[in-house]
């Protein structure tokens, strides 16, 4: 059994992205998974980071991450990011000292130390632009950006990215071939 913390940054319930989570939640808590869900929506998490200490509910997230064993992040990509709610909560949660911390070199340069590395990642999100125009044209920033920008600096080097492309114009088909992958991401867990 796996103790999965889920961070879900989408306002709509009707969003494909909505039923993304519910295919992951129900398929792993089939499987004897347990979830932890924070809708970032629902609970008004306040994505601002103005410098002040962690308030209750960032060390609240925190304190509920170390008592897991995988962290997924399930939302759309606008702007070639994740929503504004979610990466205030990655530069909220996923913060010095708590996640990593830096070694200094010499100077002014070091290199970070994660502190998550005992975790894997999934990411699931969705676009509303094509592949070919993603992976050609923007060179896959969102996700690179992830990876390397968040992830590996908290150490957490198992990361599993899930993307659907198009969402908004894909058929009805396609849709239920995007969920059962999102069944068998849960499954293989």
């Amino acid at each position: 059994m796996k103790k999965i913390f889920i961070v879900y940054a989408h306002y709509n319930d009707a969003s494909f992205n909505a039923s993304i989570k519910k295919t992951f939640i129900e398929t792993a808590e089939e499987k004897g998974h347990q979830i932890d869900l924070v809708d970032l929506y629902k609970e008004k998490f306040n994505p601002v980071f103005s410098g002040e200490e962690p308030d209750a509910v960032v060390i609240d997230h925190q304190k509920r991450i170390e008592r897991s064993d995988i962290i997924v992040l399930i939302g759309p990509i606008w702007n070639f990011r994740m929503p504004a709610i979610l990466e205030g909560w990655i530069d909220k949660v996923l913060a010095p000292p708590w996640a990593f911390k830096f070694k200094k070199l010499f100077g002014n340069y070091g290199y970070p130390i994660g502190n998550l590395e005992t975790k894997k990642a999934i990411v699931f999100c969705t676009y509303g632009s094509p592949q070919f125009a993603i992976r050609t044209f923007f060179l896959n920033m969102p996700t690179k950006r992830l990876r390397r920008g968040v992830f590996n600096i908290c150490g957490i080097k198992d990361v599993v990215y899930k993307r659907y492309f198009a969402v908004p114009f894909v058929t009805e088909q396609s849709r239920k071939k995007f969920l059962e992958e999102v069944k068998k991401t849960a499954i293989k867990l």
